[in-house]
């Protein structure tokens, strides 16, 4: 028997004829059972060798490469005997394949780039149209295999969005992964113009350089690689941006710096001989450079980044850092005092030097030096010092970490005793000596952590932003919060939630502290006396918002927003209603305080503390337009330590030591009205049919009937879309809302139910929210397939089954969040669906939420499940369950109002 065997070497795939002990065969005549085809390859091959370009240089042991004969490949197609190295068959398969860059963070903080198959196989190239992975042929449609194939490399830092902009140009024949970022469409990123001071000769001519950058990338560059799209990185929300570049913004940028010179040498009768411009470079004579520093450059500094302005001291300037030494008079709310601005050992009244800087962006020494600050320092003075009366200036205490940086503490003058006491502490608050209230469960580590946050921003009077992961209990963390205040004697308490929560919150309130009294101020309760009668209100910010002219006179003890991101919008009606409550402390719950743009930060922090970030106006001048349009990251930064010690957020990582294996909760949803009014109808048919049927047949003769209210009022809960086709069911915005949270924050999620018909409505909406999912019910076949799919491909976030088809036998570890969307009655069958994520291999704690409507069938269930287990056997087991020890009572529970 006579084989072909395929081997590579650094110049490619090869073949060589083999016998089955892997020695070379030179001639077929000793060969027994070669077929037609076999013997045509090997000729060929012997063919080959006689010609004087296969024997060529470069290839001296006389190897058949795959990619210098198309022949052979149409040979080796028929061929059975095409074998590795371990004599393994080759196959030609006809699937079509797409590629994927696969970009990796390396242990260095490079970052590796693969070049793969879809679904994670490497590869080798054989010829431009013939690649190979685990012993199958493709056949590929583009001849730039060879090209993408020699980007894999290592990346440093600064070389990533250059990289990643030149794999964009090939986004039609190959995908980019990197890491677990997003990648979308961003034209609100706006370039950076620059005015680069390049250098300053002997002769003290300029050579300037004028350009424009997005990130890292120089205009310039990306004229050179001609790049019309390129990458911009936001590692904070894990974001790959694509923008467009627009080279005209260059040319104006060019077109304005070439009209000041010209100007500037007419009037200097300077001839144009003297200075040159090529492209985007410049060479300034001496009168000309100084007369563009001095009377340009701080203008152009204010709309232009100026970079190697550390070079101008030979022209007598100088770009300064200057010091700033206060003395301030103690008040919790701001700073007020006098002080100094120190530049060059010269000091300067504070309050002087800030106007004339907001003026004329520099000041003049006393030795003729015209000091300038950098464009970015000057903007953070004006920021956050405000100048006053008498000399002095006034600073919020919510500045007071950018203070720290701009000021030496060595220097600092006056009591900051409070101030620095408030910021010091949030890096102890696990030190804190604070007394854990009493409560009906154990709080977690982190947990007790989240209260103490919580206590000891209330005890300084400011607002707090608890932005726990989903899952990780804030809202526990808020009733030990309110019990805690509650024994200091605080018992005036408005919570302001989606209409979804209300009775969550008043279940968990009631299972935690049960000694603190709630009440619902929503829909029919509307009830002004309930604000006297009770420690806590429960309500709705669609009610807030109708009677807001009724909730302004009110005044709160403490005022939680749950669910805040529901305020984001800083021009909404309920934004408004929020921002002018009356309360002593305000706390806002949020798993996504920011969801997509910055401005949502404004209008959290306008509620939880009015004065922290200045008008809307001046926060977007100063953090909006930098951090989203150009992309500013210092910008961000001084953001992020604003806002540091009032927003609290851990993710599920983070505390996974604290967590429990397995988290189950139940989520209680109102039904919407075109919903309640169908499910009503049947309810009400059902009651009185089965109520019909004892009086005349007796109990015993109703099981039939029972069990089809039961069916079809279920059915009702889970997919009301059978019935009416113009309503959905009121549980689908919520378990979409939960989905999309949990893929974005990087979580893989199950979701379990009965139905078909609520498969299709789900993923349909899924696909509306572009998440990427899998389906499988009763009429799958492949089901290992997907279910390998769904493991394997990170793609693939969301497995949409049947109970039933789910429970048994499927390992799906790669998931940690499960939706049970219509519960089976039956506990056994949810656990054993729950289980296919929570078993051997699953290194996370899995988080599993039964969705109940309230006031229905399926609420009835689960109380029933508390109190009747034995009868809850008999109703829940198989559908042919007798039903025989139901009484009266029973029936009406189930069925009744």
């Amino acid at each position: 028997m006579i084989y072909f065997l395929l081997k590579n070497d650094e110049n490619g795939s090869y073949i060589f004829p083999v016998d089955n002990q892997g020695k070379r065969v030179d001639s077929t005549k000793r060969i027994d059972n070669i077929d037609k085809n076999s013997l045509k390859i090997f000729d060929y091959i012997e063919e080959l060798k006689e010609n004087s370009f296969f024997c060529g240089w470069g290839n001296k042991e006389r190897k058949l490469y795959i990619y210098e004969s198309d022949e052979i490949i149409k040979l080796l197609q028929k061929a059975d005997n095409f074998v590795d190295e371990r004599f393994d068959k080759i196959e030609w398969s006809s699937n079509k394949i797409s590629f994927v860059y696969r970009i990796s963070l390396q242990a260095n903080n490079n970052y590796k780039a693969d070049l793969l198959l879809k679904n994670g196989d490497r590869f080798e190239i054989l010829t431009e149209k013939y690649i190979i992975s685990k012993n199958k042929i493709f056949e590929i449609e583009d001849s730039l295999i060879y090209e993408l194939k020699k980007m894999e490399r290592e990346i440093s830092e600064d070389e990533i969005e250059m990289y990643l902009s030149l794999i964009y140009r090939y986004r039609d024949y190959v995908e980019i992964e990197f890491l677990d970022y997003k990648i979308e469409k961003n034209s609100d990123i706006l370039p950076k113009k620059e005015i680069v001071i390049e250098n300053i000769t002997k002769d003290r001519s300029l050579y300037l350089r004028v350009d424009i950058s997005i990130s890292t990338l120089s205009y310039q560059l990306l004229r050179d690689k001609e790049l019309k799209e390129v990458v911009v990185l936001d590692k904070e929300n894990k974001k790959i941006y694509i923008v467009e570049v627009n080279f005209s913004l260059l040319d104006r940028a060019l077109g304005e710096i070439i009209k000041i010179i010209l100007r500037d040498s007419k009037e200097l009768k300077i001839k144009k001989a003297n200075f040159h411009i090529e492209s985007n470079f410049f060479i300034l004579e001496e009168r000309l450079a100084k007369r563009f520093i001095i009377e340009e450059l701080l203008n152009l500094a204010s709309r232009y980044k100026i970079k190697g302005s550390e070079k101008l001291k030979k022209y007598n300037i100088k770009m300064v850092s200057p010091k700033i030494t206060i003395n301030f008079s103690e008040n919790m709310n701001y700073l007020e005092g006098k002080g100094k601005l120190e530049i060059e050992g010269e000091k300067f009244p504070l309050n002087e030097a800030l106007t004339k800087l907001k003026r004329d962006s520099y000041i003049v020494l006393s030795d003729g030096t015209n000091a300038i600050l950098d464009r970015k320092y000057l903007n953070k003075l004006e920021r956050i010092f405000e100048c006053g009366n008498g000399g002095k200036v006034k600073i919020s205490f919510y500045d007071m970490p950018i203070l720290e940086e701009l000021i030496e503490k060595k220097i600092i003058a006056g009591k900051l005793k409070q101030q620095r006491k408030f910021y010091e502490g949030i890096n102890k608050i696990s030190e804190l000596n604070i007394d854990i209230p009493d409560l009906s469960v154990k709080l977690r580590t982190y947990q007790e952590y989240g209260y103490k946050w919580l206590m000891y921003l209330m005890e300084n009077e400011v607002g707090a932003c608890l932005a726990d992961d989903m899952g990780l209990g804030k809202t526990l963390q808020a009733i030990a919060l309110i019990s805690g205040l509650y024994n200091k004697g605080i018992k005036k308490v408005l919570i302001v939630m989606p209409k979804s929560l209300i009775y969550n919150w008043q279940n968990e309130i009631e299972r935690f502290n049960s000694k603190l009294k709630v009440g619902i101020y929503y829909g029919n309760f509307r009830d002004g006396r309930i604000f006297n009668e009770v420690d806590i209100v429960l309500t709705t910010y669609g009610t807030l918002r109708s009677d807001i002219a009724y909730f302004k006179d009110l005044n709160f003890d403490l005022t939680i927003l749950d669910e805040s991101q529901n305020i984001k919008n800083i021009n909404s009606q309920i934004s408004k209603a929020v921002a002018i409550l009356k309360s002593r402390y305000r706390v806002a719950l949020s798993g996504t305080p920011l969801e997509n743009n910055i401005t949502e930060l404004y209008s959290l922090f306008r509620f939880l503390n009015p004065n922290m970030l200045g008008s809307f106006e001046a926060f977007n001048r100063y953090y909006g337009v930098p951090i989203q349009k150009e992309n500013d990251k210092e910008m961000l930064e001084e953001l992020k330590r604003k806002i540091y010690p009032f927003i609290l957020r851990r993710v599920k990582k983070d505390v996974l030591k604290d967590l429990p294996d397995k988290i189950e909760k139940t989520m209680f949803i109102e039904m919407n009205e075109e919903h309640k009014k169908v499910y009503e109808e049947r309810r009400s048919y059902y009651h009185n049919l089965v109520n019909s049927y004892i009086k005349t047949e007796g109990i015993g003769k109703v099981q039939f009937y029972l069990l089809q209210a039961l069916n079809e009022l279920r059915q009702i809960t889970s997919c009301p879309e059978v019935r009416e086709s113009q309503i959905s069911s009121s549980k689908i915005e919520i378990l979409i809302d939960r989905v999309r949270y949990a893929v974005e924050n990087g979580h893989k999620v199950l979701i379990f139910t009965n139905y078909v018909r609520s498969i299709e409505s789900i993923t349909k909406i899924l696909e509306q929210n572009n998440i990427k999912y899998l389906e499988m019910s009763g009429i799958t076949k492949d089901r290992q397939r997907l279910v390998e799919r769904f493991q394997n491909d990170d793609s693939y976030k969301v497995f949409v089954m049947t109970l039933k088809t789910g429970g048994v036998g499927l390992n799906l570890t790669a998931a940690d969040t499960i939706f049970i969307y219509d519960p089976w009655w039956n506990k056994t069958v949810e656990n054993q669906a729950i289980d296919r994520a929570y078993r051997l291999g699953q290194d996370r704690t899995v988080f599993s939420y039964k969705l109940i409507l309230k006031d229905t069938i399926e609420e009835k269930i689960l109380k029933l499940q508390e109190k009747k287990a034995k009868l809850l056997d008999e109703l829940i087991s198989d559908e042919g369950a007798s039903l025989k020890s139901l009484n009266e009572e029973d029936i009406e529970f189930i069925l009744g109002e």
